[in-house]
């Protein structure tokens, strides 16, 4: 996709959501327009329309719960606290909540943002990963979103479409849902071909940056290379996607599946920007003090929580079904302490 084509979709994408006539808010906090984005003192709110859509009218599902979505801390706000937590010294972890209930969990915990996982998303409908659509998939990530006030990036995976054109309007749905981030993948769910050449990947990454930066608010976009979880153990190649996408504008960094503190290492000096690392390879999973040390700068759970809670469940599952005993009630949390998490 030319920075031509990715202007003229950018444009056509305001005037879809009523971009138009921004002025500074009379509410204090930002701008707003009169009908689309708004983003002030009294919060986030987004109107979505019925616009085109490869070819077709559709007002995706996640947007269905409500003509405007309402966040008690702006989106603007969010986005730029997820900033400054790739600016702040050392590392800071990034858990993966696969629906409301385990997103109240983890805030209650402490932690200071939340990204989804592809893998954990398509668990909770009874599917491997990969095989969800695109709008179950920001579906999803909705019900994560409006269940916390703090930062929320998504796993994007390809941007559900081969080509740079669908890379960059993924991340226009994704920010029209109340995402302050989001990951795109250089592979897809092929198995004789998974992964895409170079050019076409970093012109993917091209596209789907200069959809962020259309955006009126500073959008977080993370680059993946696929390599190594996809059948292509190449240090080489994987070092050099990740400078090519840096070059294309990416904000944060990462190559999953990473053997090694070396490759870690390795990953985190050959570019400037952010580096995520994602635990939960058995054998792989390095300490927060070992990451920061090889310079990672966040560190994400990927579906390693979701297989906990899996296990968890099988572990009890087992117990009454095999033993035929309950001692497994004994270890868990009493109703009032869970919903301690949880509102009134």
């Amino acid at each position: 996709m030319t920075k031509t084509k990715v202007r003229a979709e950018a444009e056509s994408f305001r005037s879809r959501f009523n971009f138009t006539s921004r002025w500074p808010s009379s509410l204090g906090g930002g701008l707003q327009s009169r009908k689309g984005w708004r983003d002030s003192s009294k919060g986030f709110q987004f109107a979505p329309n019925r616009f085109p859509l490869s070819n077709r009218i559709l007002l995706p599902t996640i947007l269905l719960q409500t003509s405007i979505h309402t966040m008690t801390t702006t989106q603007h706000e969010k986005a730029l606290r997820f900033q400054e937590l790739h600016r702040k010294p050392g590392a800071f972890l990034i858990p993966n909540p696969w629906d409301a209930g385990s997103t109240r969990l983890l805030a209650g915990l402490g932690f200071e943002a939340f990204a989804t996982s592809s893998a954990a998303a398509a668990g909770v409908l009874g599917r491997r990963d990969g095989r969800m659509t695109r709008d179950e998939s920001l579906a999803n990530a909705r019900l994560i979103v409006d269940a916390t006030d703090l930062p929320v990036a998504a796993d994007l995976e390809h941007g559900f479409g081969d080509g740079p054109d669908s890379a960059a309007e993924t991340i226009w749905l994704a920010a029209g849902i109340g995402l302050v981030g989001g990951s795109i993948e250089d592979a897809r769910a092929d198995r004789e071909k998974p992964i895409y050449d170079i050019a076409l990947a970093t012109e993917r990454i091209s596209a789907a940056v200069q959809a962020a930066r259309s955006l009126p608010f500073p959008f977080t976009l993370a680059a993946r290379a696929e390599n190594f979880v996809r059948g292509n153990p190449d240090l080489d190649d994987t070092l050099k996607r990740l400078v090519a996408y840096e070059k294309a504008g990416a904000d944060v960094l990462f190559a999953p599946g990473l053997p090694d503190l070396a490759s870690v290492r390795a990953v985190c000096s050959a570019v400037s920007k952010p580096v995520n690392f994602a635990v939960g390879g058995r054998g792989r999973s390095f300490s927060v003090a070992e990451l920061v040390a090889a310079g990672v700068k966040r560190i994400s759970l990927a579906a390693a929580f979701y297989r906990a809670a899996m296990t968890g469940l099988i572990d009890a599952a087992k117990e009454v079904r095999e033993k035929g005993t309950f001692t497994f009630v004994d270890r868990v949390m009493i109703t009032p302490e869970l919903n301690g998490f949880f509102p009134d």
